[in-house]
């Protein structure tokens, strides 16, 4: 069992790095077991997000697969609404006001922020890891380059069944 530590936000850099840490001592093989404790340790040490979970590509439709938060959609099609646009175009999307945000697809009706990261192993898209916060504009570039390599470290430290990679 891990006991997870408190991580401050404060200090962002710091923070990250922590996070980093954390994700690195949390990785095991199995990608369901990933996913899973990924999203438990975001939603924990994380301020004001009301949701953070993963979508993973299957028959062309992202399907939502481990989370935390109020239930959510379960389908979304590549290049519909923030996740899907993150799949499609393959970059993250970091959305300051969400109602402002073309096509925007509503899951829970509180959150006004969010970001998606497309998780990319061997070139070829496996999903996305898609966070939403309460609050507008919630997210920075400094959050997006952490949450980057939150994503790598679940990417590279996971053997994925060859129905992703």
């Amino acid at each position: 069992m891990h006991n997870i530590p408190t991580i401050h936000y404060s200090d962002k850099a710091k923070f990250y790095k922590e996070l980093l840490s954390e994700a690195q001592g949390l990785c095991e093989k199995e990608w369901f077991v990933n996913l899973a404790n990924f999203a438990a340790l975001l939603k924990q040490h994380l301020p004001d997000i009301n949701w953070v979970g993963f979508y993973l590509l299957h028959n062309d439709e992202l399907l939502l697969s481990s989370f935390q938060g109020l239930p959510a959609c379960t389908r979304i099609a590549i290049g519909k609404g923030v996740c899907g646009t993150a799949a499609k175009t393959l970059q993250t999307q970091l959305v300051a006001d969400v109602d402002q945000f073309p096509g925007h697809i509503v899951c829970d009706s509180a959150s006004r922020s969010e970001i998606v990261i497309p998780l990319i192993h061997n070139g070829r898209l496996l999903g996305v890891l898609d966070i939403d916060a309460p609050i507008l504009n919630r997210f920075d570039s400094e959050d997006q380059k952490g949450l980057e390599q939150f994503a790598d470290i679940l990417i590279k430290g996971t053997q994925w069944p060859a129905t992703f990679a």
